[in-house]
């Protein structure tokens, strides 16, 4: 009896799902995000959108504060949200611990200018002379 209405010995034939190449899809795209993380380069302060510069240059965080100043003004202590009187105690106690120390701005690209001067010069009134801005680079035309 050979033909389609044939029935087989062992029953009909069942559809296996193959796990190894489903292990090796999901092992190419956990390498792939664990590199792409690692590329990343990550900012101590909170979310902005940092404005363009063509002299952007990678930064070295080391032993260093980020402030961030937002659109609306608010500030930020790394990632803390803090107030302006927050702000003046924290730069004190900082300059003391650390008389080397650095301040990364990471200020909002629509914040004002006179903000981020505010926190300039308080800054460099608590002696602390090693000032940065954080930016993001902006390709060539």
């Amino acid at each position: 009896m050979h033909g389609p209405s044939a029935i087989r010995p062992g029953g009909p034939k069942k559809a296996r799902i193959e796990i190894i190449p489903l292990i090796d899809v999901i092992f190419f795209l956990l390498a792939t995000f664990v590199l792409f993380t690692l590329s990343l380069n990550k900012s101590g302060g909170l979310a902005v959108a940092l404005p363009a510069a063509r002299s952007s240059e990678p930064r070295d965080v080391g032993a260093s504060v980020t402030l961030s100043i937002r659109e609306d003004g608010t500030l930020g202590w790394d990632k803390d949200l803090i107030t302006l009187d927050q702000f003046l105690h924290l730069l004190q106690d900082y300059k003391t611990r650390h008389p080397d120390g650095r301040i990364l701005i990471n200020g909002d690209e629509k914040a004002l200018f006179s903000q981020v001067r505010y926190v300039v010069d308080e800054v460099r009134k608590a002696g602390i002379s090693k000032v940065l801005i954080e930016t993001r680079i902006r390709p060539a035309e």
